[in-house]
């Protein structure tokens, strides 16, 4: 990836996101000072697929030590930074990191594949993810979405604004999870989403028919209408519940 020759922020980045990059690296490593050790972006901005105006800017901070003084400070400022669709980090020291690596094997391997180092040391190189139970892990988590769509769809009275906005909160935490899906495989994960959601259905065999429209509708590419968004709702529904039966299968076959 191409990035500033004197610092890590991504070129790809809109000129103006990568000046609020800046600007927040400054305020931060101020802020910090010798605590700092690293600050590292990860999430879409890393990659190939941040949407201007849509996607947030996910930040990992790796502190020498927790100081709940210097939090204090940071929270003072980041409602600031959160107007610029900067997303409260994840405060971790190193020793934090190694243990919490056990723990979310999912989220630890998202970043150490994906990320950037803004500022500091990067500690992903040599982390160690345990990848022993990611299977049960990524079950959950398809599990768990699906709960968590219902609820919400109940929650906001199954009104069209609803339906519309949850959608893409479901899919973006979902998507980690289909490329685990072809990880535990042993095949390789595309950069972009439209081509995860190719190998879903050709190695697989996942229909990926509703994850691609609420994909699309993510991008602001379409606007289903009123009669459409119940429908839109329903194929993804299904495309769900598809990826969890897969994964029944495949731990049936012993292949988990």
């Amino acid at each position: 990836m191409r990035q500033d020759s004197t610092e890590g922020i991504p070129k790809h980045l809109p000129a103006d996101v990568r000046q609020t990059l800046r600007s927040y690296l400054e305020e931060v490593t101020k802020l910090f000072g010798q605590a700092l050790e690293a600050v590292i972006l990860y999430g879409s901005a890393a990659g190939n697929e941040f949407l201007p105006d849509r996607s947030n800017l996910n930040i990992l901070i790796l502190l020498a030590k927790q100081d709940t003084a210097l939090l204090e400070q940071y929270a003072k400022i980041h409602k600031r930074w959160g107007k610029e669709r900067i997303v409260v980090p994840l405060f971790l020291t190193q020793q934090e990191l190694q243990a919490s690596a056990v723990l979310f094997p999912l989220e630890y391997l998202e970043i150490k594949e994906l990320h950037v180092l803004l500022a500091g040391r990067d500690p992903f190189p040599t982390l160690h993810v345990d990848q022993r139970n990611l299977g049960l892990q990524y079950e959950q988590e398809l599990r768990g979405n699906l709960l968590r769509l219902r609820q919400r769809f109940v929650e906001g009275g199954g009104k069209q604004e609803a339906i519309l906005s949850l959608l893409p909160l479901s899919l973006t935490s979902l998507l980690p999870c289909l490329r685990g899906l072809l990880r535990i495989k042993g095949l390789s994960v595309p950069a972009q989403s439209d081509g995860l959601l190719d190998q879903l259905q050709s190695h697989l065999g996942i229909d990926p028919t509703g994850f691609r429209e609420v994909l699309s509708l993510k991008r602001g590419q379409s606007t289903p209408g009123p009669l459409e968004v119940p429908r839109l709702f329903d194929r993804y529904v299904a495309s769900l519940e598809g990826a969890i039966q897969r994964v029944e299968q495949l731990k049936a076959e012993g292949k988990w």
